[in-house]
């Protein structure tokens, strides 16, 4: 008869208890992209990528977790596995090229034709920050990013376009907050096949981490004042040339605030669910 070990903690062994001791399971080589469960706290996300402690889970909001590669620690595709490490690649060959939304470049992957559903977006800031970050990311789902010019005509809007199982409708919105004018708006569009989603924040601006721009904070600008004249008037800028060092600063998701990842990578999740 095995004896135990005392002084082992009940986490010790494998997840699956001291019953499965000698269980074995198959090894997956876990490349960035990876679809991941992890079967101890069930948190779910992709592999961002591996670190010296361990592997980097982002979830669906963004959010990153690390974890310890241990035997069976991980659900892929329903199944209990161990994740490992790819061999790393030789220098000439370089690093896995990723999109600058954190997702895994595939070579020689063309654009999808476009799905009947759609992405709304308030205005052509919106767009173009939408399409540096997750533009690659679109093209391969076949998801077309559209301008609102404003949501005063949201309800229309989503009428006309006539959202269904087959051609689902995300929508994101800034100042989406308790009360505000974008909160009610979002309410009377409510359907089974749209999704509103959005951010505190005033402007898409503010959705920029202020060090990226290379500035302390965004100003505070009172009400009644229009907030991108205000911020460039307290910042001593020309207006016409603010919005495109802000884009410019841009690389990647990691320059923009929780918030708006969240908020995107939930409507692209959402409109491309299966049908």
């Amino acid at each position: 008869m095995t004896r135990r070990d005392p002084w082992a903690g009940i986490l010790s062994g494998p997840v699956d208890g001291p019953a499965r001791l000698r269980a074995t399971y198959p090894e997956v080589r876990a490349a960035p992209g990876l679809r991941a469960r992890h079967r101890g706290s069930g948190f779910t996300g992709t592999l961002a990528r591996w670190e010296r402690d361990g592997l980097v889970l982002r979830g669906a909001s963004g959010l990153e977790r690390i974890f310890v590669a241990t035997p069976g620690g991980f659900d892929v595709e329903g199944r209990a596995v161990t994740l490992v490490q790819p061999p790393v690649a030789r220098v000439e060959d370089g690093p896995a090229p990723v999109t600058a939304s954190g997702s895994l470049a595939l070579a020689g992957q063309r654009a999808r034709v476009a799905r009947a559903s759609r992405i709304l977006v308030e205005g052509v800031h919106d767009a173009e920050l939408v399409e540096r970050v997750w533009g690659d990311d679109l093209r391969v789902e076949g998801v077309v990013v559209e301008r609102l010019d404003g949501i005063d005509d949201l309800a229309a809007v989503v009428r006309a376009f006539g959202p269904g199982p087959t051609c689902r409708l995300g929508v994101l919105v800034d100042h989406l907050v308790p009360g505000s004018k974008e909160a009610r708006l979002a309410t009377e569009v409510r359907h089974p096949h749209v999704l509103v989603t959005g951010t505190p924040f005033v402007d898409i601006w503010q959705a920029v981490k202020p060090v990226v721009v290379g500035i302390p904070g965004w100003p505070e600008i009172p009400r009644g004042v229009d907030w991108k004249t205000g911020v460039c008037a307290d910042l001593g800028v020309d207006p016409t040339t603010m919005w495109p060092r802000i884009l410019a600063s841009i690389r990647s998701y990691a320059d923009l605030e929780p918030a708006l990842v969240g908020a995107v990578e939930r409507l692209i999740d959402f409109v491309t669910e299966p049908d």
